[in-house]
């Protein structure tokens, strides 16, 4: 077996390469053209090997994944606020984990859900076009947290809701800052919100010990594993922050790409509205009607290709392997990028046209490839609420491709950053409005 090491920098030292891994998006774009798919650098305190493409993609995600640990993956101050979530758990303990959660967001529980989510959508749609201009990333974070609190927590929208958000935010600047524990530092509030929110659900917990509800919460307290075990309440509570955490975040990020590509490609935009007013004829969204929209499902495909809402993921490495002729060692990190693989031109044509028909039947660029789009992961541990971001990112859309149009206002910056989660750099301020039946006839 070959002992050398991908080719690559490690960069400064203690700090490595990380400043531009955080800031820059190109970051494995440039370094993949200089070095080839696999290279070394040093992110986060760890050497890492970035690997690139659906072949890395499928060996990290699905074929050697024996040689990878999660747990391993993430700096300490990550695992300190979150917990042991099953987003950090190997083995065993995620695969029952995740057998107890599963029935959560699938199935007859989903199809449950699809009320509330058009609730809350309507609130905030009349919300905006009562506001008129706004910043939509923001706006987007509410929405979609909203929806998350209410169906994961139980929570009803009000003051309540507000102060969750609140600690969320303040829980979420916290994770990518220097560890300082005082509490007038991001770090510090963060745990501070972290022990707010989990005090929050483990009080509602115990109100669905006594009271059983179908809520993701009440579902989960119910749950029982092939042996009869129910989650603990510190698994409860550690698991319903992180589905709080993902329930919300990445569905912000594709939203809000998604209303900035279709302002900024009128054909597509047109298409997708009117397929939308076809289906509007028929009545009120419902689930019937959400499982025949092949061509917004092919825009939320082009948006998850463009704009993934992480550059990809960190794993730990705890055997070491070899792949494409380089060897990598045992205690470093790898990192998988979904960026990088999806402008692949071996695997997509036109890359940096916004294309929705590349993901038609009669096209099907994803398939070439497998592991080629993964912006929710991919392999056994594919993103768990995959199903739920997809229903709510369908309803979002398809209510306001139906009702409502927008247009971006000039001189802000569009440039994309990385942290937290994908995002243009000026937050994509709009102004928004009902669409009139002017509007509706020329479409």
């Amino acid at each position: 077996m070959s002992k050398q090491l991908p080719p690559g920098s490690f960069g400064l030292p203690i700090v490595g390469e990380t400043l531009s891994f955080l800031n820059d998006p190109a970051f494995a774009d440039k370094r993949q053209e200089k070095y080839g798919p696999i290279f070394k650098t040093h992110l986060l305190g760890h050497p890492t090997v970035v690997m690139v493409g659906p072949e890395a993609n499928r060996f990290i995600l699905s074929s050697h994944m024996h040689h990878f640990s999660w747990e391993d993956s993430v700096p300490d101050t990550i695992k300190e606020l979150f917990g042991r979530s099953l987003f950090f758990q190997d083995g065993e303990e995620h695969q029952r984990n995740r057998r107890v959660l599963k029935p959560a967001f699938h199935g007859k529980a989903l199809a449950g859900y699809l009320e509330t989510m058009e609730r809350i959508t309507q609130s905030y749609l009349t919300k905006w076009e009562a506001m008129g201009t706004f910043t939509w990333l923001g706006e987007m974070k509410q929405l979609t947290f909203e929806i998350a609190s209410v169906l994961l927590l139980g929570s009803e929208p009000g003051a309540m809701t507000v102060r969750l958000c609140q600690w969320f935010s303040e829980f979420s600047a916290g994770r990518f800052t220097i560890p300082w524990r005082f509490p007038w530092f991001p770090y510090g509030r963060a745990l501070q919100a972290r022990d707010q929110l989990l005090a929050h659900i483990e009080g509602v917990v115990r109100d669905r010990q006594q009271q059983i509800t179908q809520d993701v919460l009440g579902l989960l307290v119910q749950s029982r594993d092939e042996e009869g075990n129910c989650l603990s309440m510190e698994e409860i509570k550690v698991q319903a922050l992180q589905m709080l955490s993902a329930g919300h975040e990445t569905s912000s990020s594709i939203l809000t790409s998604l209303v900035m590509s279709l302002a900024q490609n009128p054909t597509v935009w047109k298409q997708a509205q009117n397929e939308q007013d076809a289906l509007a004829v028929e009545g009120p969204l419902n689930l019937e009607q959400l499982r025949r929209m092949p061509y917004l499902e092919q825009v939320l495909k082009e948006v998850e290709r463009m704009y993934p809402p992480v550059a990809g993921g960190f794993r730990g490495v705890i055997e070491s392997f070899e792949f494409n002729g380089y060897q990598v060692p045992k205690g470093w990190r790898v990192f998988y990028t979904s960026h990088t693989t999806h402008k692949d031109p071996r695997c997509y044509s036109d890359i940096e046209q916004f294309d929705p028909d590349r993901f038609s039947p009669e096209r099907a660029e994803h398939k070439k490839y497998d592991f080629s789009l993964v912006g929710f992961g991919g392999g056994p541990r594919t993103c768990l609420g995959q199903a739920f971001a997809q229903m709510e990112m369908k309803i979002v859309a398809a209510n306001m491709l139906r009702n409502y149009t927008w247009e971006l206002l000039p001189d802000q910056d569009l440039t994309m950053k990385l942290i937290p989660m994908l995002h243009p750099h000026s937050g994509l301020k709009v102004q928004f409005r009902k669409r009139s039946v002017t509007d509706k006839t020329r479409s």
